[in-house]
């Protein structure tokens, strides 16, 4: 297998992966690669109804939207990592945390090649973080339950090559940070 050295960010909503991803694209001389933007054209490779998408949200509310999307983002996820490369990838929250073990082990062979899959969490306390990314981000206070679960289960967990807490820091002093993580690593 080769080592691939793109940075790969991951994370709950609010985590900060965005903005991180902007920061260390801009300072590597990078592009900066946010699934978040290319998901669409990636689910529809596989069937993704976007009219029955609309209808799941509006009938039984954004958990069942984003359990429908789960075989969509495995997908997406194996699709980016293909098409891109010498960048800096962001993964919106969803797109590593799946229940379906055949979902994740996808997911886990798409990013075994990379040595920095980096996870960032604002502090090692679910609590702190879940506090902190509410009042950065409305859309986590909004979806609290959906992002305390992205925050508490294992697979970002398993999946990531370092973890990043940055309650405290600037923007800038975490990318200090992940650049620091990923060049000792």
């Amino acid at each position: 297998m080769i080592e691939r050295r793109e940075i790969i960010l991951i994370g709950p909503i609010g985590a900060g992966k965005s903005t991180l991803g902007g920061l260390l694209a801009e300072k590597l001389g990078l592009p900066q690669v946010s699934l978040d933007d290319l998901r669409f054209d990636y689910f529809r490779e596989i069937g993704y109804d976007e009219d029955f998408a609309r209808h799941l949200r509006a009938e039984r509310g954004f958990p069942a939207l984003a359990a429908y999307w789960k075989p969509f983002e495995a997908h997406a996820v194996e699709r980016v990592l293909a098409d891109y490369r010498d960048c800096i990838f962001d993964f919106g929250a969803g797109y590593t945390v799946h229940e379906d073990e055949s979902l994740f082990k996808r997911v886990q062979t798409a990013l075994a090649p990379f040595r920095h899959v980096v996870l960032l969490l604002p502090d090692p306390s679910v609590e702190i973080s879940q506090a902190i990314m509410e009042s950065y981000d409305p859309v986590v206070a909004r979806d609290r339950d959906i992002n305390l679960h992205f925050l508490t289960h294992p697979s970002n967990g398993l999946l990531a090559t370092h973890v990043i807490y940055w309650r405290g820091l600037s923007p800038q002093e975490t990318c200090d940070r992940v650049l620091a993580a990923v060049m000792l690593g």
